[in-house]
């Protein structure tokens, strides 16, 4: 009988069927499609398109230039005829040719722009603004060849700017078909009107030519001109109009204030000064009327400040004729001042800050007039560096002056003008963000104030310095009193401190006093600034060698004084820890001894003590856990203090100058191995023992007697038993390196006498054996590796 299983099984082998045939059903159609693809032939990919040529430019460009050249040969042509046929024809054929032609010339744009011919009409409507130009000349020409040119040109060019205008609005618009509602509703032409603007430029400026009329009249042509030129750009929405327009304001405008600031600048008499001041305020206010109406914020900016730097040129230009020279800068400051006060009213914002821009301008022309004599009194007293204690200068422009510099001209306002600037700065710079920079701004202008201010009085040498010290005090207390103190405050009583040590050279008293007091007075401050303790370190340096030179003592004397500085400085660095001013205390203190190390040169004795002083401060410093390294650097200088003793003793063996050397680096080096016992030999003792032993080997090979070949073998036998007593692998190679060859150069004579008595193949035949011992030594090696080999290969 048939087994029949299960509905649900029966069911599950049916799917898997099902799935199989699918999956076979797939898999023949694919190979299929294959064999298709590879019996079709091959098909030959298209050829590419042929180029089609495109024209290099469009349509409307070419209707452009062939309309423009038309009206520049026919404008041409009218011109060749009014000069050269004119003289053939009558007046009335003359009249009859020229009225013809100007009037087909400008009644034919109407019916072209009827038609929709716009380009056509501008180029017929500027050949017939041309052919007005030409009318108005043989006018001149015929009817009144007598009459001024420039005052008939100033005339003509009137008429025509009204003529044209007229024009351009007569043929504002033409009403088009009533067929096409789709389209403009009206074309206009653009060429007239913008034409009658650039001719009205002319008529004032000639006017004034013709007239002989002096450079003020001019002026005011210019700026007139330029005036209307503004109105027209502000009010008039056509935007080749407004181009001229602004083109016009802009050169015009520009060549006017100009020459109006020249006139004001050169201006003697008080008529010359008002009529120049006039123009000046004419010209600010076209422009501040300008900037009020622009709707560009930008461009409203630069205007007003061209309007507030106009108002102080005229404001500022009125007292200088009256007043001496060095009050021309302050005048047109206060008046600069004076402008900046607008900041403060109802204006628009532009306007404002175009103002504030132009206040601003001019105190910085102003400060920068104020910086030579401040340089001067600056710089001027490092002169007196190479010439010390050579007799005071009666006054204090004479001492910062250096011989052969010229106190710069009108410098006596300088300090007025600094104190001014930094007011301003102080009171009108209010904003959270702007407020510290302007305060150090601020602060920085009355110190240089105060710094030039005695000798723009040219008062006392005594008084000057006086003065410059207080300063000096009033800088100090203010960076001790500030709650955040920074470097920036700290410049201005620093550099002040170095201008009054050089100037205080002039006398022996004077630097005495001078440097005692900076150093105290740096050295009060110290906690404040990181470099106070340096510049009071310094201070106390350069007075330590002022006391020495005032004393009489020689330079090498002085050295010893001078080493107090570093004492003070390893002090005053153990007691700053922490501190962002130690290390530059540290740097002044080796700085101090490095220049008590060369005042002592000259003298070889006192250099040795000096060099074992800086050793000892050194040492001392080392003795701090975070200054280990400075132990170093008292090594290398108790090293090179007792090279300088041997020296002045004349001490010649090499191991008087090595053995202070070895000696405390192997003591170092065997602390360091008993701190750390995994440090090498090497590290420890290699320095040490290389110091010595090589150079007396070294010195040994060339010393013909025995006593140092002698002592140097003894030595080197006895580092080469501690090193191999103590497996240490350092004294062991150097300790028996140096023996070997300290035997070997003892032994040289006797083994040459040797060598020469031995036959001739006794030394092939050593050489023979020591060959066939390396070979059996090397033989026995590889057997030996062999039957490590082999087992190992037995060993499972």
């Amino acid at each position: 009988m048939t087994h029949l299983p299960p509905p649900a099984e029966e069911l599950r082998l049916l799917d898997t069927e099902l799935r199989q045939l699918d999956a076979r059903r797939a898999l023949l159609l694919a190979r299929r499609a294959w064999l298709i693809t590879a019996l079709r032939p091959p098909v030959a990919p298209p050829p590419p398109p042929p180029p089609v040529r495109r024209p290099e430019t469009t349509a409307p460009r070419v209707q452009n230039v062939l309309l423009v050249l038309g009206g520049a040969l026919l404008t041409i042509a009218a011109i060749a005829f009014t000069l050269v046929s004119w003289g053939r024809m009558g007046i009335a054929g003359r009249a009859l040719v020229l009225g013809a032609v100007t009037l087909a010339a400008l009644g034919s744009p109407v019916l072209l722009l009827r038609h929709r011919l716009r380009s056509t009409a501008e180029a017929v409507a500027g050949l017939g603004l041309a052919l007005t130009v030409l009318d108005v000349y043989a006018l001149h020409e015929v009817a009144l060849p007598e009459t001024n040119g420039l005052g008939y040109a100033a005339i003509a060019s009137a008429l025509l700017a009204a003529l044209w205008t007229a024009y351009g609005l007569a043929l504002g618009g033409t009403r088009r078909p009533t067929g096409e509602a789709a389209a403009p509703a009206r074309l206009t032409l653009r060429l007239p009107l913008p034409t009658a603007l650039a001719a009205a430029q002319l008529p004032l400026i000639l006017w004034a030519a013709a007239a002989d009329a002096g450079a003020p009249v001019m002026t005011g042509a210019l700026l007139v001109t330029a005036a209307l030129d503004t109105a027209v750009a502000l009010r008039v929405p056509v935007r080749s109009v407004c181009l001229v327009a602004a083109v016009g304001a802009y050169g015009l405008g520009g060549w006017g204030s100009l020459a109006a600031g020249w006139l004001s600048w050169t201006a003697t008499g008080p008529s010359a000064v008002a009529r120049a001041a006039a123009l000046l305020l004419f010209a600010a206010a076209v422009a501040l009327a300008a900037a009020w109406r622009l709707p560009d914020t930008n461009v409203a900016t630069w205007v007003a400040s061209a309007g507030g730097l106009l108002t102080v040129a005229a404001l500022g230009g009125v007292p200088r004729s009256s007043l001496p020279g060095e009050w021309t800068v302050p005048g047109y400051l206060v008046c600069a001042v004076a402008v900046l006060a607008a900041v403060r009213t109802r204006l628009p914002e532009p306007m404002r800050r175009g103002l504030a821009l132009a206040a601003a301008s001019v105190q910085a022309v102003a400060v920068v007039w104020a910086l030579p004599p401040v340089a001067v009194a600056l710089l001027g007293p490092v002169a007196r560096v190479g010439r010390g204690w050579t007799g005071a200068p009666s006054t204090a422009r004479e001492a910062v002056t250096p011989v052969g510099v010229p106190w710069p001209p009108y410098a006596a306002t300088a300090p007025l003008v600094l104190v001014v600037v930094a007011t301003v700065l102080a009171v009108a710079v209010r904003g959270t963000e702007w407020r510290p920079r302007a305060t150090i701004g601020a602060s920085a202008l009355v110190w240089a104030a105060a710094l030039v201010l005695p000798a723009a009085l040219d008062i006392p040498y005594w008084a000057g310095m006086s003065a410059q010290g207080l300063t000096i005090v009033a800088a100090l207390a203010y960076v001790a009193r500030s709650a955040e103190p920074r470097p920036v405050l700290f410049l201005p009583a620093l550099v002040s401190s170095v201008s009054l040590a050089c100037l205080s050279l002039a006398a022996e008293g004077t630097t005495l006093g001078v440097l005692a007091a900076l150093t105290v007075l740096f050295a009060a401050v110290s906690g404040r600034s990181r470099l106070a303790p340096v510049a009071a370190l310094a201070y106390a340096t350069a007075l330590a060698c002022a006391v020495g030179a005032s004393l009489g003592w020689q330079s090498p004397y002085i050295a010893l004084l001078v080493l107090l500085v570093p004492v003070v400085a390893a002090l005053l660095a153990a007691r700053l820890a922490g501190s962002p001013a130690r290390v530059p205390v540290e740097v002044t203190g080796a700085v101090a001894g490095l220049l008590a190390v060369g005042l002592a040169v000259p003298d070889p004795p006192l250099l040795a003590l000096v060099l074992a002083l800086c050793a000892v401060i050194a040492a001392g410093t080392a003795v701090r856990e975070d200054r280990r390294p400075a132990g170093y650097a008292a090594t290398a200088l108790f090293v090179l203090a007792a090279w300088v003793r041997l020296a002045c003793w004349g001490v010649g063996s090499v191991e008087a100058y090595t053995l202070p050397v070895t000696v405390p680096a192997l003591l170092v080096g065997a602390f360091g191995r008993r701190k750390d016992p995994l440090t090498s030999s090497w590290t420890a003792y290699g320095a040490g023992l290389s110091v010595t032993l090589v150079p007396s080997l070294l010195t040994a090979w060339i010393d013909p007697d025995w006593p140092r070949p002698l002592l140097l073998g003894v030595a080197a036998l006895a580092v080469t038993l501690v090193g191999a007593r103590h497996r240490l692998r350092a004294p062991l190679v150097l300790g028996g390196g140096v023996l070997a060859l300290d035997a070997l150069h003892e032994l040289a004579p006797y083994l040459v006498q040797m060598a020469g008595a031995l036959p001739r193949w006794v030394p092939p035949a050593l050489a023979g054996l020591v060959l066939l011992a390396l070979g059996a030594t090397y033989e026995q090696r590889i057997r030996d590796a062999r039957r490590v080999r082999e087992v190992l290969g037995r060993m499972r």
